[in-house]
């Protein structure tokens, strides 16, 4: 589990293989504080550290995560997010970030407000449904906040600490990110699908009605 504050931008040195595609990216991390086995999520994408050196981490992605986020279009030089994964000692700042990626959108709209870089994300319709203005989302592993939903489109505002300590600021229109939706509500939408027909359908069918809040005592 992780918090979506990035923790530093690393580098891939070297993107190999197909299946699994390994990934050795040189970060300031201190390889002597992780171990094999370790999580760490690039790009907002849970990764397993299989091996270290004196400055970098290796990884292995196998093909459905290759299929499902941008890691597998990643290339020497390509600047990543990197986040290790929460102790349960720590603080809990950004938001509940899980690390599995939900869908991958790409920017269709980009404007500076003041200091403020607007971005708007879309490509995932799953997703957008998903958020909702002043919730959060993880792009790219960043935890942000919503500001506005448009259709499919998700727009976030970056403050200028957020552009200076991430990749986003270099987000252009096209650029493909990595999209996780706040998993609290991911549950909720599953178990009104799976009760009352929210969210594109039912396994029970009924859909959510007028009498089935009377019924249930919310009216």
């Amino acid at each position: 589990m992780f918090t979506g504050l990035v923790e530093t931008v690393g580098r891939v040195v070297r993107a190999s293989g197909s299946a699994p595609r390994r990934l050795t990216i040189r970060s300031s991390i201190p390889a002597a504080e992780v171990k094999i086995g370790d999580s760490v999520a690039i790009d907002g994408c849970c990764l397993t550290v299989v091996a270290t050196d004196a400055d970098t981490l290796s990884f292995e992605a196998a093909d459905e995560t290759l299929a499902r986020t941008t890691l597998g279009a990643l290339k020497a030089g390509d600047g990543v997010h990197l986040e290790r994964a929460l102790a349960a000692s720590g603080r809990l700042d950004g938001h509940l970030v899980m690390g599995h990626v939900d869908a991958v959108g790409r920017v269709r709209t980009r404007r500076m407000k003041e200091s403020a870089l607007y971005l708007g994300v879309a490509g995932a319709p799953e997703v957008a449904a998903l958020c909702a203005p002043r919730g959060s989302i993880a792009i790219a592993g960043v935890s942000l906040t919503v500001t506005e939903v448009n259709g499919d489109e998700i727009f976030v505002a970056l403050v200028p600490h957020t552009v200076a300590k991430t990749t986003l600021g270099e987000a252009r229109a096209g650029t493909a990110l990595n999209l996780e939706a706040d998993v609290l509500v991911r549950y909720v939408a599953r178990v009104l699908k799976t009760t009352v027909g929210i969210a594109g359908g039912s396994d029970q069918g009924g859909g959510l009605t007028v009498e089935y809040l009377k019924d249930k005592g919310f009216l």
